[in-house]
């Protein structure tokens, strides 16, 4: 069933994701009332009316192209935390972060995107990234590569004894602990700063405009389409243990994500703090 849809049905799913931003996203961006606007965890950590409906509209219409598939999406497993158990189950499951990025959506700057993955398993088959407001669509197969709009993308690697630009968990969603490990990059050599949308981070390392990127939390939907992007293009990633990152079971973090083996790798020891 997979193996069909994987064949015939991924132009349906990157119309579906475009239809979704089209009715429920971009019409409320710089547009969004006050009510509109709600917090979750904190003041830094925001969802709006266009993250909820766009995440019902994908859900439903995700749904539909692959029956009896799940859905694990930021939203719904905010609501209600045993949906993220669909990970570790048989059935295939769609990953869904509606508007990654929400921040930046309020604020009014473009620098936002949607992002579905395909997952079975544990194994990361299909992504896709859309940023709407920048009409940009980046989409990766397993063993098939990485794309942004019909054209294929490689991460390359950095030059030789260049300085490595690196994009890291951003201090408002980062404990004491994160910043202290973060502060390991803090080293000759490295360019670091906080990373915006992570999912336009990933795109950035797929497409060699980062280097490498370090984060501290586990949330699938924010990581799904972007390792397997940033895989097809020819980059790497691991976990501080050494194994790479899976949406199946607990990591050990934080992780890191490279342009190439030997950066995701120079990043990771770094973490480490060898």
């Amino acid at each position: 069933m997979i193996d069909e849809f994987l064949t015939h049905g991924l132009s349906d799913v990157e119309e579906a994701v475009r239809k979704a931003a089209a009715v429920e996203i971009m019409p409320r961006f710089r547009q969004l009332a006050e009510h509109e606007v709600d917090e979750k965890s904190g003041p830094h950590d925001l969802v709006t009316v266009a993250d909820r409906k766009a995440e019902e509209h994908l859900t439903a219409s995700l749904r539909r192209l692959l029956p009896g598939s799940a859905v694990v999406g930021e939203e719904a497993v905010h609501a209600d935390p045993t949906v993220y158990g669909a990970l570790r189950a048989d059935a295939p499951v769609w990953i869904v972060d509606p508007v990654d990025g929400t921040r930046q959506f309020v604020q009014g700057d473009p620098a936002f995107c949607t992002l579905v993955a395909l997952a079975h398993r544990g194994e990361i088959l299909a992504s896709w990234t859309f940023a709407p407001a920048l009409e940009e669509m980046a989409t990766a197969v397993r063993g098939q590569g990485a794309f942004v709009g019909g054209e294929r993308i490689s991460s390359g690697a950095p030059q030789p004894g260049a300085e490595l630009r690196v994009a890291t968990a951003h201090p408002f969603y980062t404990s004491e602990h994160d910043k202290r490990t973060l502060a390991r990059l803090d080293v000759p050599g490295i360019v670091a700063r906080a990373c915006g949308s992570a999912g336009l981070e990933y795109l950035r390392v797929a497409r060699g405009e980062m280097d490498a990127l370090a984060f501290t939390w586990p949330s699938a939907w924010d990581h799904a389409a972007g390792l397997l992007l940033v895989a097809e293009a020819g980059g790497a990633q691991s976990t501080v243990d050494g194994v790479p990152f899976r949406v199946d079971r607990d990591n050990a973090l934080p992780f890191a994500v490279g342009r190439d083996e030997a950066t995701t790798v120079r990043i990771r020891s770094l973490l480490r703090g060898e």
